[in-house]
C-alpha cells in the first residue's frame, strides 16, 4: 500500500502533521480543546495556505505563486 504513486499513501499527511506539530503545537499549552482548534485552524488557513513558502512552488508562498501564475496567463 505504500509503493510509489499509490493514492492511498499517507506520507504527505504525515509530513504536514509533523510540520504542524513542530511549528505550532509543541510550542503552546492549550487550556481548552476549542482554543486548540481555533489556533490550528488559523495556522492552516492563514499561515500555511497563504504565507508559508513551499518547495513545490519554487520557494514562493502559495499566494505569490498564484499571483505569478495569473500574471503569466494575462501576459500570454
Amino acid at each position: 500500500m505504500s509503493r510509489k504513486g499509490n493514492c492511498y499513501d499517507n506520507a504527505p499527511m504525515e509530513s504536514f502533521c509533523g510540520t504542524l506539530k513542530q511549528e505550532l503545537v509543541h510550542h503552546r499549552r492549550y487550556r481548552t480543546r476549542l482554543e486548540a482548534i481555533h489556533d490550528i485552524t488559523e495556522y492552516i488557513e492563514i499561515f500555511h495556505n497563504r504565507q508559508r513558502r513551499q518547495a513545490r512552488f519554487g520557494f514562493l508562498s502559495p499566494a505569490a505563486f498564484e499571483q505569478r501564475y495569473y500574471a503569466g496567463l494575462l501576459a500570454a
